[in-house]
């Protein structure tokens, strides 16, 4: 596996009735301190409605990240792009790419909330049906075509953007996948990456790695697409971190709780089952069912290797999704010690500082010797100096 990426998906979740300016505040905070550290994307969400998830417009909530930042790439995490306009999707895309000069990314996908699309009439079967429909559009009038189509939710006439992208030949898109294969088949048929929400939520979504990048391989050369490049391919699990794990499992006791509730009790999102009636067994869920890691350094490394395993081949960048389950200043340590310990074991970085360390304890005593050897040299010289006037 080549080196290997890592980012934050923020959608966010934050516990309903909270202050969400500071809520917001905290989370492009915490995207700053990302970019200090290294990370190389943040992915943010779109929701309108269920209280916690309170972006509703990762455009906006990224013109502000990027004037706060320098390397980091903020794509959208997903638009939800069965409620929109494709055409007013992709020239904002195009303009977010222009200023932030090609650190903007696009992810699209049918909306998780059912809350949201049926405010707007519209029920999860047409959503789906309208993501095909629409990143159809999105990515011909990203290549520069002139489109003219009737949707069923917009007319487009003669539609074209007016500006190029800055990157060439585009930004990267993404498309959302949890269990079932049609995020990766619209990958495949689009040339575009694939953004594995499910892949460590859920058992199923865990098993179905493997499958969802054969279906993004078979689509591509069923439209006579070139191999896809795995450095499109993006997985999103969950991990707390902190020096000890008794220290990791206390940490996460200030607002685990409230994260499970939600998809239990609040999101209608039945593909992020997640399970536990207390806090122990919440915590054990999350590492017995092998779908993220509350503990240490070593445990984050071996979940991170588990997914390579699975994932059959490898991918390309390992996405944390953000949580409250710590309060802010152990969360912030969290990803410290993920970017101290764990990037290197995937970056290349690792060996070679073990490698030299390796080299010098194997060769100290000879070495120490010629240095006391040195001592023993120029003191005598000296002495001879002064012997001689």
């Amino acid at each position: 596996m080549s080196r290997l990426r890592f980012g934050i998906f923020l959608a966010p979740f934050h516990p309903a009735g909270q202050n969400p300016t500071l809520a917001m505040q905290r989370d492009l905070e915490l995207v700053e301190h990302l970019d200090r550290l290294g990370y190389d994307e943040a992915w943010i969400g779109e929701h309108h409605s269920a209280g916690s998830e309170i972006i509703a417009s990762p455009e906006i909530f990224i013109a502000a990240a990027a004037e706060r930042t320098r390397r980091i790439k903020l794509g959208t995490g997903v638009t939800s792009i069965a409620y929109h306009n494709p055409l007013w999707v992709a020239d904002r895309m195009v303009m977010l790419d222009h200023l932030t000069r090609g650190r903007s990314m696009l992810g699209v996908g049918p909306g998780s909330l059912p809350t949201d699309s049926a405010m707007i009439g519209l029920n999860p079967t047409d959503t789906r049906e309208l993501l095909d429909v629409n990143l159809d559009i999105i990515m011909r009038l990203l290549r520069g075509e002139v489109v003219t189509e009737q949707t069923r939710t917009h007319n487009l006439i003669e539609a074209q953007l007016q500006l190029r992208p800055y990157t060439d030949p585009c930004f990267d898109v993404a498309v959302a996948a949890v269990a079932s294969p049609t995020g990766p088949r619209l990958a495949g048929q689009h040339g575009v990456g694939l953004l594995s929400i499910g892949a460590t939520l859920t058992q199923d979504g865990f098993d179905a790695l493997a499958h969802h990048w054969n279906v993004v391989e078979e689509r591509a050369a069923h439209y006579g697409r070139p191999t896809p490049d795995r450095s499109g391919w993006r997985l999103v699990g969950l991990m707390h971190i902190a020096e000890t794990r008794e220290q990791a499992y206390k940490d996460v006791e200030f607002g685990i709780e409230q994260w499970f509730r939600y998809f239990q009790k609040v999101a209608a999102f039945p593909q992020m089952a997640v399970e536990g009636g207390n806090l122990k067994e919440m915590i054990d869920f999350v590492n017995e069912a092998g779908i993220g890691a509350i503990g240490t350094v070593e445990d984050a490394r071996a979940q991170v290797q588990r997914l390579a395993d699975q994932s059959n081949g490898g991918f390309g960048a390992m996405l944390l999704m953000a949580h409250d389950w710590a309060n802010p200043e152990a969360t912030k340590r969290s990803f410290e010690l993920i970017a101290q310990e764990v990037f290197p074991h995937f970056q290349g970085q690792a060996e070679p500082t073990l490698a030299a360390k390796q080299r010098a304890e194997q060769t100290r005593e000879a070495h120490a010797a010629t240095q006391m050897t040195a001592v023993q040299v120029m003191t005598e010289r000296y002495q001879k100096e002064r012997a001689g006037g």
